[in-house]
């Protein structure tokens, strides 16, 4: 179901290896939604979520200074967008995941997808 499109690329080959990456993580955590033989998917859940906080982190630090290098001029708003994200991520409730894993899976990925289509599109495509 997640895939990275032709469409999505921004023709700067580093990023979009690494935003295949995130539609990678952002597919793992639909087929942990999408899996009934799981029954206590918190484990996995706080697993896609280290790994999504890892990598994002990793991502925006290489597309930041990638920004920084052309002397992009939209690497404020990018900044604060990324920081934004991050902190998403560092906010959520661990333990109203637990509560609720299905219900906490899906707003994961309604985030994600809303937040990598959104800003692959509309922000890192401007990057020149």
């Amino acid at each position: 179901m997640y895939e990275f499109k032709e469409s999505y690329r921004t023709g700067i080959e580093f990023i979009d290896e690494e935003h295949k990456k995130l539609f990678e993580i952002a597919e793992n955590a639909y087929q942990l939604q999408q899996n009934e033989f799981i029954p206590d998917k918190y484990d996995h859940i706080v697993e896609i979520l280290e790994e999504l906080k890892d990598y994002t982190k990793f991502h925006f630090g290489h597309e930041e200074s990638y920004m920084k290098e052309i002397g992009y001029k939209g690497m404020f708003t990018q900044k604060v967008q990324h920081d934004a994200f991050i902190a998403k991520l560092d906010g959520l409730d661990l333990q109203s995941l637990d509560e609720n894993s299905d219900e906490a899976i899906h707003d994961i990925l309604t985030f994600l997808t809303n937040w990598l289509v959104e800003h692959i599109l509309n922000v890192d495509k401007l990057i020149k």
